[in-house]
């Protein structure tokens, strides 16, 4: 196909010569017939060799003032401007700037504004992006900001296109040459590592100069610079992101652990009023009774008798308070039998049906089995309150890739997570997960139910605990 166009392309120039010089020669036929007829009588001949010169000068003007006119124009350009710079020069001007850390924005439209003045452009242009999306970033002269969509197939094939001509461009990439019909098109991609990072679009008129091999070559080495700089640029992003997401999971832990300390205290101080206000006081009285049977038992071994079952009493009820307190603190069916028990016991006392489904590989370390338990106790208490009656309830712990997963969901009324505020049986969940590098989230639709899944990191082995 390339030596058919050739071929085409020769015997267009020919016959287009040919048609011009035939012009040419008749328009000097009809100049010299002007002349004879001005005269009035034939020229002499000092006269009409003076006319043939005449015309042969006016001939070769006219053939030599196409290829003179782009001389001329781009001597006007250079002495309009000053001494240009070579690409070789841009390409080093290029590289100084990004080590001096200059806005990306501003380093692009400087190398545009250079390859215009360098090469005598009619317009320059770069796009950058990554992923399909690419967007007009730097212009000489201004056009504004532009999108561009690729698929994964036409990247890869521009990225192999090296430096692209306009037939080449109205193909793959025809929204680049849509408003320039009558304009000669470059293209050259900005790639590292084999992914398109953008494109340097050079624009000049047909009759403008025309790019050599050399330019193309200068071109394509700077679009190398610009693909690494356009990838490291992206690098530097990503690292922001990250270190932005990084500061913000930093605040989260410090407030987090705030919390976990604060509800620890708060904590300390109830059971210590229970303790206090409840065994305490009751131990005490059995003290005193047991001093008052000893004072009776000589006396009075009735009334003795009577105190010491009274006694007996006290003591299983004071036993009963410390097994409550002590369930508040770890549940002894959790210590003794782990999550399938006690997370089967919360099931049957969470006021609603609840299907328990517990695959587990033996025993956890005491924290991990405790934040579960103790998460999984709180979601069913929400549900039992705000899901309303008839709803069913589903809990389901299993291990998956290294981490415990645990899940409560419901087919309630569900709610708007958007437009709620965390409570504190939430926040409590959240930090409970969170201080042992555990994730939890709340999925909910008004209508449609409510999930909470929780993820927990598994301790290597060494660190797990065999079932009793």
């Amino acid at each position: 196909m390339t030596a058919l166009r050739r071929r085409a392309h020769v015997r267009e120039r020919l016959v287009s010569g040919v048609v011009v010089l035939g012009g040419l020669v008749g328009l000097v036929g009809v100049l010299y017939l002007a002349i004879v007829v001005g005269l009035g009588r034939a020229p002499s001949h000092e006269e009409r060799a003076l006319l043939v010169l005449s015309m042969a000068a006016a001939v070769a003007s006219a053939l030599l003032w196409v290829p003179v006119r782009a001389r001329v124009q781009e001597l006007g350009r250079r002495l309009s401007r000053g001494p240009r710079a070579s690409l070789d020069e841009i390409v080093r001007r290029f590289a100084s700037r990004v080590t001096r850390e200059l806005p990306l924005d501003e380093i692009l439209l400087q190398l545009a504004e250079s390859l215009r003045e360098s090469l005598a452009l009619d317009a320059a242009e770069m796009w950058t992006g990554s992923d399909g999306v690419y967007e007009r970033s730097a212009s000489d002269p201004d056009r504004g900001r532009a999108r561009l969509e690729l698929t994964a197939d036409e990247e890869s094939v521009v990225v192999r296109a090296g430096v692209a001509g306009a037939a080449w461009v109205r193909t793959w990439l025809p929204t680049l040459v849509s408003d320039r019909e009558n304009a000669v098109v470059r293209v050259v991609p900005a790639a590292h590592g084999g992914r398109l990072l953008g494109l340097l679009v050079v624009v000049h008129g047909a009759g403008g100069p025309q790019l050599t091999t050399g330019d193309e070559q200068a071109l394509a080495e700077l679009a190398r610079h610009v693909g690494v700089v356009l990838h490291s640029a992206q690098l530097d992003s990503a690292l922001q992101t990250t270190l932005v997401e990084l500061r913000r999971q930093a605040d989260d832990l410090r407030q987090s652990r705030a919390r976990v300390v604060a509800a620890a205290d708060a904590e300390r101080r109830r059971i210590e009023r229970d303790l206090h206000d409840g065994v305490q006081q009751r131990l005490v009285a059995l003290g005193l009774k047991a001093r008052l049977a000893h004072e009776l038992v000589r006396g009075d071994p009735t009334a003795a008798a009577d105190v010491l079952a009274e006694l007996g009493s006290d003591v299983e009820r004071a036993v009963d308070e410390l097994r409550t307190l002590a369930h508040g603190i770890y549940p002894p069916l959790l210590a003794q039998r782990g999550l399938g028990a006690a997370l089967a016991d919360a099931g049957r006392h969470a006021g609603l049906p609840v299907q328990v489904a517990v695959e587990t590989a033996g025993r956890y370390p005491p924290d991990v089995e405790s934040a579960v338990y103790f998460c999984c106790r709180e979601a069913l208490q929400n549900a039992a309150k705000h899901c309303g009656a008839g709803a069913q309830v589903s809990l389901a712990v299993r291990e998956v890739q290294g981490a415990l997963v645990f899940e409560v969901a419901d087919d309630g009324a569900g709610f708007d997570p958007r437009g709620a505020r965390n409570g504190a049986g939430l926040t409590n969940m959240v930090d409970r997960v969170g201080a042992i590098g555990g994730r939890l989230r709340v999925e909910s639709r008004p209508g449609e139910g409510t999930r909470v899944l929780g993820t927990i990191p598994i301790p290597s082995r060494p660190g797990r605990r065999a079932p009793p």
